[in-house]
């Protein structure tokens, strides 16, 4: 195969004519499930996005079968490349901070053994950037499942510097990038902070305390429990216009003790339930709005109609909604109200992230909504934004969860979501709350912007260094290197002698069976 020469003393060679070996690995027939002890075994999910490996769900094969294996086993200075699945070309490279004295790969792995004339971290930083990245996946073959084959190897072409300058250029990449994870692990440390920061602000606001120093200047005209009568009356009001609507639309006339058929909304069950403030109270979801379930999708029965677009589980996010490339469906005219959307609607995740919830706007008043949604509408007495803020805070701590239903496919019934008891402070506190909330949250929102800015910057930054790297501009080229030329003949003889050697040791051991 022709190499192309560079005048800088560099060539372009395919990364099989580097390498000593190229093999996987194995496990036993029947899997590892179930085995805790024995040799480590590692798969592509082992190996993070940054070059190194996540190990904290080890898996492992039997000893005596790890020694049966002829091919696979880990040493320092391997190149470990993901041959299938989702993370396929994910590489990783395996030094004196691997933490694993004895390791192998399972049949998932590809294991690059670099000649020994070759810094490996230099082959490991090529194969790890774009151009070494996109080279490896030219071999992916399949679906979303697919993989690559040995013949990768043959694929990629690696701009190999001399000896000296691959060790300079290993040493300045160390250096550069050294710096940038150090800003990186502080921008993500800063990150993290902002998100206790959210999880403290709701905590805080939920429970009072947001407000405790308001509530010494402010005294409301009615507290919560005065408000909780004032929203029952409206419900029962907004009940029997309902009712009478619906007599005068049938032309009859509401019969005898119609009204004690009113339904009573379900009472909030306050056991073991945190102190409120005082003014505060505990009330219903049911109590304070009408939650209704969006249209289920069913296209074998819904053919007539308008066809409108709805919003699904996934178009609501916390605080927020998409509605870019949403789906559509039929609606008949009598379900146009039914499944409508008014600003100041909320809607909630029945399944997916059950509970994760974001109040609609005018914009949204033309859409409709699927059945994997609750829309809360409420009594225009209790905030729209300060239930889904109330939302979030159990969710976030995992105190939702006690009010779903499923073992693995969690949902969030309405049965369920109904009876959710919710704090109901007077509603001049409400709207302290929400505003306080709402600029601290924008406030939080624009500084994790700029982070995630800069964590961009920070990976194009990366990716340039490298691109730098492989083009021979990254630290100085001396003329006395010894050019690549020769360390490809070098190489060359080393994977002779080595093949020399593996074929007497086979004739070895057949002579021996005979």
């Amino acid at each position: 195969m022709t190499n192309t020469v560079f005048s800088n003393g560099w060539l372009t060679v395919p990364l099989s004519d580097l390498l000593m070996s190229l093999e996987t690995g194995s496990r036993p027939k029947g899997g590892v499930r179930g085995i805790t002890a024995g040799i480590p075994s590692l798969g592509g999910e082992h190996l993070d996005s940054n070059g190194g490996f996540k190990l904290d769900n080890i898996r492992y094969v039997p000893l005596e079968f790890a020694e049966l294996m002829t091919r696979g086993a880990i040493n320092n200075g391997d190149i470990l490349v993901v041959k299938d699945g989702a993370t396929t070309g994910k590489v990783s490279f395996v030094d004196n901070s691997f933490p694993l004295s004895i390791a192998v790969v399972n049949e998932h792995v590809f294991l690059c053994r670099c000649s020994s004339l070759l810094n490996s971290k230099y082959i490991f930083f090529y194969l790890f950037s774009n151009s070494g990245n996109q080279q490896i996946l030219e071999d992916f073959r399949g679906a979303a499942q697919g993989g690559i084959s040995q013949r990768f190897a043959d694929l990629v072409k690696v701009p190999l510097a001399p000896a000296a300058e691959q060790t300079r250029i290993v040493e300045k990449l160390e250096e550069l990038f050294s710096d940038l994870d150090a800003g990186v692990a502080e921008l993500k440390a800063a990150q993290k902070k902002l998100a206790q920061y959210r999880q403290s602000l709701l905590k805080a606001a939920v429970e009072g305390s947001l407000t405790a120093e308001w509530r010494t200047k402010n005294t409301p005209k009615e507290t919560g429990a005065q408000l909780l009568e004032r929203i029952l009356k409206e419900r029962r009001a907004r009940w029997e216009e309902k009712q009478l609507a619906r007599f005068k639309e049938q032309a009859k006339t509401p019969p005898k003790g119609w009204q004690d058929k009113y339904p009573e909304p379900v009472q909030p069950d306050t056991t073991n339930l945190p102190e409120l403030p005082e003014g505060w109270v505990w009330a219903s979801v049911d109590q304070v709005g009408e939650v209704f379930l969006g249209k289920m999708l069913d296209k074998t029965k819904h053919q007539t109609g308008a066809m409108l677009p709805y919003l699904r589980n996934i178009s609501v996010r916390w605080g927020s909604i998409e509605t870019h490339d949403l789906p559509e469906m039929y609606y008949e005219e009598d379900e146009l109200e039914r499944y409508g959307l008014a600003s100041g609607d909320v809607l909630v995740c029945e399944g997916g992230e059950p509970g994760r919830a974001a109040v609609c706007g005018k914009e949204h008043e033309k859409l409709k909504y699927q059945k994997a949604l609750h829309r809360v509408r409420l009594f225009s007495l209790y905030e729209s934004d300060l239930l889904v803020f109330y939302l979030e805070h159990l969710a976030k701590t995992g105190m939702l969860e006690q009010y779903f239903t499923g073992s693995t496919i969690k949902h969030f019934t309405k049965e369920s979501f109904i009876a959710l008891p919710i704090p109901l402070p007077p509603i001049c506190e409400q709207s302290e709350i929400v505003e306080h909330l709402k600029l601290a949250i924008q406030c939080a929102q624009e500084q994790d912007a700029a982070i995630i800015h800069s964590l961009t910057q920070a990976a194009a930054q990366r990716k340039n260094i490298l691109k730098s790297a492989f083009s021979g501009q990254l630290v100085l080229q001396a003329p006395n290197d010894e050019p690549a030329s020769l360390l490809l003949e070098r190489i060359r003889a080393e994977r002779q002698k080595g093949e020399s050697s593996t074929k007497k040791r086979s004739s070895r051991k057949k002579v021996a069976k005979l």
